[in-house]
């Protein structure tokens, strides 16, 4: 058994980024549980996919990335007995510790869907969610010529759930630009009456839509694949918006619709990691296993010594990793107010950002709130949602060097 001051579960984007804020602030006892040796930084997975960055630009050793002073356990957690302030390891090892910050990111449940984990094995299916087949989806898409190509969004929490639209906007543009836009069928699956749900939003992207011909299903999800016929099956959302309200755009009703594809581009179902819903973190009832905290202080409701945030945690917001920037910063300054004897008052405001990558040059940068109202960084920058080159600037050249060099480091 080992005891640290602070131990942090996921060495991502969020747990690195509060790691190094309080080694920074003068913490000297932080300790990141993460068992991958690789780190990925996920929004440029969408910019790969679409054909506009190397696979390699998303990837570095999760040694190299580690904030100066944090140390580095590499294992795989089990459990947790939150109340005997202990994680339990793979190894069989535990871990004690003063402070616990629980962001191990979110699952991708690929069997949720019948059928999608075989049909992955063809060559005719991928997904820009997973880092291993981000190149078969840039290859699938930039080498199509005509047919029909599906992209699904799934129903539920998801990891940055816009971002499963991003490739099919950037693929378009390159074939309209290769002269076979004409001769290929665009499906977008949407579980939503709407395609984001801010009508500022809306409007620019259904712009984008008619533009390039696209086909969206509102309020439906993937029901099922057959990956050897080259078929899905797809339905309104199971107690959803789209049940039987006839959203469907393009098919003109809410039934299940079978639709043959060339090319499936699929975004799974999503959950909190298997081993945190088996533990006493997440709310009664909460299926999707999130950690129960209070979504401001990202304190949780039952143990004064736990802390969520980013994808696994229990919060309002649209999960995203542009929310982590405020988040990261309210829990270090949080867990710093408890341990110098003071109640936390620091407060998360539900602030998130999707930049939606609609052309191979441009970006409508949506930045929200957790009741899905604008909330631009800069006040009196209020067009700054529409579609722009300086977004498309930022989002694929200013944000990745940002990643790397502060984020990840606590400094932003």
């Amino acid at each position: 058994m080992t005891h640290h001051r602070i131990v942090i579960i996921g060495g991502g984007n969020a747990g690195l980024s509060v790691a190094g804020r309080l080694q920074r602030k003068g913490i000297d006892d932080v300790v990141v549980i993460e068992p991958r040796g690789q780190h990925r930084f996920q929004p440029l997975f969408s910019h790969v996919a679409g054909g506009v960055a190397r696979a390699s630009m998303a990837v570095r050793p999760q040694a190299s990335v580690m904030p100066e002073g944090v140390g580095w356990l590499q294992e795989t957690v089990m459990d947790l007995e939150p109340d005997a302030d202990a994680v339990v390891l793979a190894s069989g090892a535990r871990v004690t510790y003063d402070q616990l910050i629980v962001c191990p990111g979110m699952q991708l449940d690929w069997d949720a869907v019948p059928g999608l984990t075989a049909a992955l094995g063809t060559p005719s299916v991928a997904s820009h969610y997973e880092f291993d087949l981000v190149p078969k989806a840039s290859r699938l898409l930039r080498d199509l010529r005509s047919g029909t190509v599906v992209f699904t969004q799934p129903p539920g929490p998801a990891k940055c759930a816009g971002a499963s639209q991003k490739p099919m906007y950037l693929a378009c543009d390159y074939w309209r630009a290769t002269g076979v836009l004409g001769d290929i069928r665009v499906v977008m699956v949407v579980p939503d009456p709407t395609i984001f749900g801010i009508p500022e939003i809306d409007r620019e992207l259904e712009r984008k839509i008619a533009e390039y011909g696209i086909e969206v299903r509102y309020g439906i999800e993937l029901r099922s694949v057959d990956g050897a016929n080259n078929t899905v099956e797809i339905g309104p959302v199971s107690g959803g918006p789209g049940a039987g309200a006839g959203f469907s755009a393009g098919s003109g009703s809410g039934s299940v619709e079978q639709l043959h594809y060339d090319v499936l581009n699929v975004v799974p179902p999503q959950s909190a990691p298997d081993w945190l819903k088996s533990t006493s973190l997440p709310a009664a009832g909460d299926s999707g296993g999130f950690v129960e905290v209070d979504p401001e202080t990202l304190r949780h409701v039952r143990y004064d010594n736990v802390w969520a945030l980013g994808d696994a945690a229990a919060t309002r917001n649209s999960k995203s990793g542009g929310a982590l920037r405020k988040q990261t910063k309210v829990v270090a300054e949080n867990v710093l107010t408890l341990l110098d004897g003071r109640e936390p008052a620091t407060r998360y405001d539900g602030y998130t950002v999707c930049p939606f990558t609609v052309s191979r040059s441009t970006v409508v940068f949506a930045e929200f709130d957790d009741a899905y109202r604008l909330k631009p960084t800069i006040p009196f920058w209020t067009s700054l949602s529409r579609e722009r080159r300086l977004s498309w600037l930022f989002d694929r050249h200013i944000l990745p060097w940002v990643y790397w060099h502060m984020i990840l480091k606590g400094r932003a």
